[in-house]
């Protein structure tokens, strides 16, 4: 009965149909058709998966070419300064005509400023009436305006001599643009605060309250000349007819002189330095000196850090305690000291320089001396000790290729480090880079720090600056960390 039913279930299927699959072969392993992949690039594979290593390392890029290409496209100089032009806002000519980004600036002031600034050309932008404030139970009336901080230097004094006046006078006729005005009168002058001011051109009482005429314009305080065509006087003879002292109208005469109008980026600081091109230069020196300073102390720390741990004993005990004697000493106090007596005979940068070295080296012979201790007992190691390997094979050959991750990861974080420790320094007036040729972002800092309420953008461009910087190279050398470090390996897929 049951080989009935199993006959049922079973089909029949005819012998022929059946064969052998690898008959006549030889049965192999198959190959591996994957490439094979080394410790970097194992590394980098992982760390291309953290999305955030990867934008700041990107924009670690765009600001180490903003810092090298800015100068260069830059039509300023770090040398550049104009004191007229002392703390005007960002203008981007791009965006001006928008209304964004156009060199202007929101103030409150009073009724003598307001009526001052009218009578600027162009000074104010836009008028948004009076603000009452409560001050002290008085009610003080305020004009809110919005001026145009490159307009309203307005007027200046210019000494030209008699072959510049005629050549500015032939570009006037040339071009069409007005560059001189009538010379004021100083003996009308009754406010003292108006006395070197070129833009009082209207006469005022002792306290700086405008006279007008009958028709409420105000009267002018212009000498007058009847020799002229339109009845003024334009020049002030000086140094017997040598010199002429003329006013002129600072923007047609910025262009007069440098061919374009005045226009920055980033705005102006108090000495009317570009802040676009000197940041840049800033930035340079600190990320170039940065740099500098983390490939020397990975040289030594290396070559310290593996004399330790290789052969440990005596000389180890010896540099420990040496470490520690250096890494208790209070870093500032070690760069006063070079500043005091190094930076007058090599200058103050060198000296600076040779003050990271002095105990930079600390924390990367540390990392180097763990890897040492944790590497150097393999057994790998040993058994290429075994085989006769030198001491020079074993170190360079099988324990340091193995320690390098963390090797180069202690070294770029120790760039933020040293960037972080010059901004201060400088900041705090420890160490002096300011001048014509070389500044840095510390520097500009401090410059900036009086005029933070007034005139925010000559502190917001830089610390901005260096707040990105330092974010984006902690997550750069955290994702690092992460892709070097074996013990994470496959944590990403997790």
């Amino acid at each position: 009965m049951q080989s009935e039913v199993q006959n049922e279930s079973t089909p029949d299927i005819p012998k022929e149909k059946f064969a052998f699959v690898h008959k006549g072969e030889r049965l192999t392993d198959t190959k591996l058709q994957t490439k094979p992949m080394g410790y970097f690039q194992d590394a980098m594979s992982r760390f291309v998966k953290n999305k955030g290593s990867v934008i700041c390392f990107g924009i670690i890029i765009m600001l180490f070419l903003y810092a090298f290409l800015a100068p260069i496209f830059s039509p300023y100089t770090i040398s550049s300064r104009d004191a007229y032009y002392a703390y005007v806002s960002p203008k981007c000519n791009l965006f001006a005509r928008f209304g964004f980004w156009n060199g202007s600036k929101t103030m409150e002031v009073n009724k003598q400023t307001y009526e001052y600034m009218q009578n600027v050309p162009n000074a104010i932008l836009k008028d948004y009436g009076i603000k009452e404030h409560l001050v002290a139970k008085r009610v003080q009336k305020w004009h809110k305006i919005k001026i145009d901080t490159y307009a309203k230097v307005g007027w200046v004094k210019v000494l030209l001599t008699a072959e510049e006046y005629d050549e500015a006078r032939s570009y006037e006729k040339e071009t069409g643009t007005k560059l001189f005005y009538p010379v004021l009168d100083p003996e009308q002058i009754k406010n003292p605060t108006y006395k070197t001011d070129q833009n009082a051109w209207f006469l005022t009482d002792e306290r700086g309250n405008i006279q007008r005429d009958a028709a409420g314009k105000p009267k002018d305080i212009y000498v007058k000349d009847a020799s002229s065509p339109d009845g003024y006087a334009y020049y002030f003879s000086r140094m017997n007819g040598k010199q002429k002292e003329c006013r002129v109208m600072y923007s047609e005469w910025y262009k007069y002189k440098n061919g374009h109008y005045a226009s920055f980026l980033f705005g102006t600081e108090i000495s009317g330095y570009d802040i676009f091109t000197r940041l840049a230069h800033g930035a340079r020196l600190s990320l170039v000196l940065s740099i500098l300073v983390s490939a020397v102390n990975l040289c030594i720390g290396i070559v310290i850090g593996s004399l330790e741990g290789y052969y440990g004993g005596t000389f180890d005990l010896v540099m420990e305690r040496i470490k520690e004697i250096l890494y208790d000493v209070p870093s500032i106090l070690i760069f006063a000291l070079f500043q005091l007596f190094l930076a007058s005979q090599v200058g103050a940068l060198p000296s600076m320089f040779v003050a990271f070295i002095f105990y930079g080296w600390i924390s990367t012979s540390s990392t180097v001396r763990a890897q040492f201790y944790r590497f150097k007992g393999q057994d790998y190691v040993n058994a290429s000790r075994t085989l006769g390997a030198s001491d020079f094979r074993l170190i360079f050959r099988h324990i340091l290729p193995n320690a390098i991750g963390f090797i180069i990861t202690s070294s770029v974080l120790v760039i933020p480090s040293v960037i972080t420790n010059e901004a201060t320094l400088t900041y705090l007036g420890v160490i002096n880079l300011e001048g014509d040729k070389q500044t840095s972002v510390g520097t500009m800092l401090e410059a900036a720090k009086s005029a933070m309420t007034t005139n925010p953008h000559a502190l917001f461009f830089p610390a901005a600056f260096i707040a990105l910087l330092l974010i984006c190279f902690n997550e750069f050398g955290n994702g690092l960390r992460d892709a070097f470090n074996p013990t994470l390996r496959g944590a990403e897929d997790a």
